[in-house]
């Protein structure tokens, strides 16, 4: 195969419906890329695909880790393409799918070669960044390196490593010399319109506090009662500090919704800068799958 595929977007915009509806028809595996889908335990807040989903259609990176387990994004490459050589090997597709912006740029586009973590020195700088506030450890970070610093976003765990990396070598990530990716990519991007994704993250929202996204979250606070980075997941975090007595259920899900909106505006960002063999697709729903459709055909002759 002369590239895998890779289906991304902005959260809520349907790519693992398409996928799975996609592996109805051809032998596909599903690679995904998705920072919570890998923790166990994590299942109506990620809106994670059954075991009877992937019974059908195979997953790889989905339950793979505990909560209390970290992920880095060179863990996640290492992890995914690893599955996606053992996938070409059976003679099946290899699908990407996912919405963590910065796992897909690093499996694509590859990684800095990163000296490997101290966690003393994170230790101390989790302790820093308790203190004094993400913002002026951001303002550190953009001072060396505005590249990484954008790479960041608003994610503390990306802020301590690449400080970490910063204040042990005098270099920032960027600045690191690259690996090369083991596999080329072409990407298809779902792009639909805030106006028909945005009541579509409400309602998603509402049904997973109905379904039981409360109980869930108590669940992992009675094994985790230390709150591990996965449990800072949009959706968890708010129901922890409802959990807390720091607010009411109402104003969970308020705030749940905020998160959630606010993370796809960030992803519209992110993917609208995305490098190489890049297909938008401006459609949600039915038009989306045929559109997907259209250039599986035109990219894999599938």
């Amino acid at each position: 195969m002369e590239a895998i595929p890779v289906l991304a977007g902005p959260t809520g915009s349907g790519k693992t419906l398409l996928a799975l509806r996609l592996g109805e028809e051809v032998p596909v595996e599903v690679v995904s890329a998705d920072a919570t889908m890998v923790y166990r335990g994590l299942d109506i807040g990620t809106d994670k695909p059954t075991p009877e989903e992937r019974a059908r259609v195979p997953h790889h990176l989905v339950d793979v880790l505990e909560p209390s387990e970290a992920m880095s994004v060179a863990r996640f490459v290492d992890l995914a393409e690893a599955a996606i050589a053992e996938v070409l090997s059976r003679g099946r597709l290899p699908l990407v799918v996912g919405g963590t912006g910065y796992y897909i740029r690093a499996l694509s586009q590859g990684l800095h070669d990163l000296p490997p973590p101290d966690p003393k020195v994170q230790e101390a700088l989790w302790r820093e960044l308790g203190e004094r506030g993400f913002g002026p450890l951001w303002a550190e970070l953009y001072r060396h390196s505005p590249e990484d610093a954008r790479r960041v976003d608003k994610n503390p765990r990306r802020l301590v490593r690449a400080l970490e990396v910063l204040r042990r070598t005098g270099t920032p990530p960027a600045r690191f010399p690259q690996r090369p990716p083991r596999f080329r990519y072409k990407k298809l991007v779902l792009w639909p319109e805030k106006a028909w994704l945005f009541p579509k993250l409400e309602e998603r929202a509402k049904s997973q506090f109905a379904r039981g996204l409360v109980e869930e979250v108590r669940a992992l606070l009675a094994r985790y009662p230390e709150i591990p980075t996965a449990l800072q997941a949009i959706g968890y975090k708010e129901v922890v500090g409802h959990l807390r007595g720091e607010y009411s259920l109402e104003e969970a899900l308020l705030r749940d919704i905020r998160a959630v909106k606010a993370y796809a505006k960030r992803q519209y960002t992110w993917f609208r800068h995305e490098p190489g063999d890049v297909t938008y697709l401006p459609r949600g729903g039915e038009e989306a799958y045929r559109g997907f459709r259209d250039w599986l055909s035109l990219h894999f002759g599938l």
